[in-house]
This record gives C-alpha cells, sequence and structure tokens, in this order.
C-alpha cells in the first residue's frame, strides 16, 4: 500500500505500526530500549527530527506523503535488517545527552550511566582531577564523566582507531576539546606514567558461548567491543593487574563485567569485590578502590600468568 492510500496519517499511527510489526517480527532490544514502543518511537521520531520528550500532544500531527514513506522505509530496515536504531539514526542517548553513533562502535547503554549522575558516590573521594574511560568506543562513558565533573582533565583510551575517529566526533560534538582528548592503545599501553583519579571501563567482556548464542542485532556492532576469550576476561585480567600501577593514592577503578560477572567471581575467590546496585537496571559493574588494587596487585599478576 502506497503512502498516498495508507490509513497511517500521524506520527501517533507510524508508532503504533512499528510496535505491531516489530512484535510480529520477533525482533530483539537491547542498544538503548528494551521494548517495541521506545524503539518504535524512537525511530518515527528520530526520522522526522523531532526531539524524544516532545509533548505528545503532536503524536496526532498528520504527516506528508514522503515522510510516512520515510519513517516506514525506516521502520522496515530494522525489521528486514535488524539493525539497532542508533545505526538507523546515527545517534544515541547516554546520560541524557546525545552522542555520534555508527557501526565503528558499540551502542550505548551502559548502567554505569546511574554512577555518573550521582558522581560515583559514595565511592569516590572528592572531584577526581583526572579521569581515564579506558576502552572507550564512542567516547559517552568519558564525556559523560567530564560533564560531570567540570574541572577535570579526561582522557579516552581505546586499541581502535576507527572508535577514536567517532569519539573525537564526540569531543567536538560537546565542546570539550580543551579538557578531553583520546589516547590510542591495547589497554594501558599507551599511558605510560599516567595516574589517575578514577579509572572507568566498559570493555569487551562476552564470554565464547554468550557471544554465539546473541540476537542478530549484535552483530552489526564491532566484535572486538564485545568478545573476549573463552570466559569474557582476557582484557579484565590485565586490566586488573595493571591498574594500581594508573591510580593516584586514593583513586578508584570501576569495571563493567555484565554477565562475566559469575567468572569474576570464580577467578578471583580472595578479592571483595564491590559489587554495584542499579535503580534503573543492569548489573557486573565492580568497584575497587586504589588501596585494594594495590592490595592484590601480586594476586592479579600471578592469575594474569595463569600461576
Amino acid at each position: 500500500m502506497s503512502a498516498n492510500h495508507s490509513r497511517l496519517q500521524s506520527i501517533r499511527d507510524l508508532i503504533r505500526w512499528g510496535v505491531s510489526r516489530f512484535h510480529g517480527a520477533e525482533l530483539f532490544f537491547g542498544h538503548g530500549t528494551d521494548n517495541a514502543w521506545d524503539e518504535a518511537r524512537a525511530l518515527v521520531l528520530g526520522a522526522l527530527h523531532l526531539p524524544w520528550d516532545m509533548s505528545a500532544d503532536y503524536l496526532d500531527c498528520r504527516l506528508e506523503a514522503d515522510e510516512l514513506e520515510a519513517v516506514r522505509a525506516l521502520l522496515q530496515r530494522r525489521i528486514d535488517e535488524r539493525i539497532p536504531a542508533a545505526y538507523l539514526l546515527g545517534e544515541a542517548w547516554f546520560c541524557g545527552q546525545p552522542y555520534c553513533v555508527d557501526e565503528r562502535v558499540l551502542v550505548p547503554r551502559s548502567p554505569i550511566a546511574e554512577l555518573i549522575e550521582r558522581q560515583f558516590t559514595p565511592w569516590l573521594n572528592g572531584a577526581p582531577a583526572r579521569i581515564l574511560d579506558l576502552c572507550t568506543g564512542s567516547g559517552c562513558i568519558g564525556i559523560a564523566c567530564a560533564h560531570a565533573f567540570p574541572e577535570a582533565e579526561v582522557v579516552l583510551a581505546d586499541l581502535s582507531f576507527d572508535a577514536l575517529e567517532v569519539a573525537n566526533l564526540n569531543i567536538e560534538r560537546h565542546q570539550l576539546e580543551e579538557r578531553v582528548y583520546t589516547v590510542q592503545g591495547d589497554g594501558f599501553d599507551g599511558l605510560p606514567g599516567q595516574r589517575f583519579d578514577l579509572i572507568v571501563s566498559n570493555p569487551p567482556y562476552v564470554d565464547a558461548e554468550d557471544f554465539a548464542d546473541m540476537p542478530a542485532e549484535f552483530h552489526h556492532e564491532p566484535a572486538m567491543g564485545l568478545a573476549c576469550g573463552a570466559d569474557g576476561l582476557d582484557l579484565v585480567r590485565r586490566m586488573l593487574a595493571e591498574a594500581a600501577d594508573h591510580l593516584t593514592e586514593d583513586g578508584l577503578l570501576v569495571i563493567e563485567v555484565g554477565n562475566s560477572q559469575v567468572h569474576v567471581e570464580a577467578a578471583y575467590p580472595e578479592v571483595a569485590f564491590t559489587w554495584v546496585e542499579f535503580a534503573r537496571g543492569g548489573h557486573g559493574v565492580f568497584v575497587l578502590s586504589a588501596e585494594q588494587c594495590r592490595q592484590h596487585q601480586a594476586l592479579f599478576r600471578s592469575r594474569l600468568q595463569g600461576e
């Protein structure tokens, strides 16, 4: 049915149509939304360049024929190609702010957003002067930290040159060039001798079994941002072994490991990780103080070497 003869007339009609089609196609929602309504709303409003939080009064506005066609085509791509909405729109939201995203980086969705919004209380002692976002991807975690701590210098580090190109776009978008910058390197390799008051990381942590079972939507994301060995901890082990060398005296380490929490607890039963509880959902984020990192560094190094 062509747009000219369609009974779909309003923004509300298009969202409802998208929800019905999304349910029928059994899509997976896990890239910024967790249900068909929010996903369809994001795509319809995004395609029309309308704000997410606009008044519901506008939902009954009728669309021009070309707008109807464009929105329906976008919704159909979401179904046919299983591409996450953020990639179709080239934009995702994190901590209430927009970020440029494409298939060079993961779609922002970390529960660490809640920690940033409350400035890492009660674990962080005072405002940090230097912050490291390790495995930064789009840069959203580090840039959100820069907004939360307006005096801090923030380093965004990643192995992927492609990801850092996106991170640099977001630094410019948020006009933070004066105190946020990128560093390329594998783990801490690009940061010799540097120390930070806060190190935050959402590294690749998906174990081999979970990666094999992931829905099609995840396979549009860069695999190097997701999978990391049989138990998902190849990089996390290195980070734990080296973190004490890059934290200030009273620094804080925050790492997301998601479902690989079980592997962390099994690998380091001697360590009293603090696992964060989130009001808005999410799990698998631990906090370690610099003192704990120093205390357990020999253990972390021995496990890294397989002893």
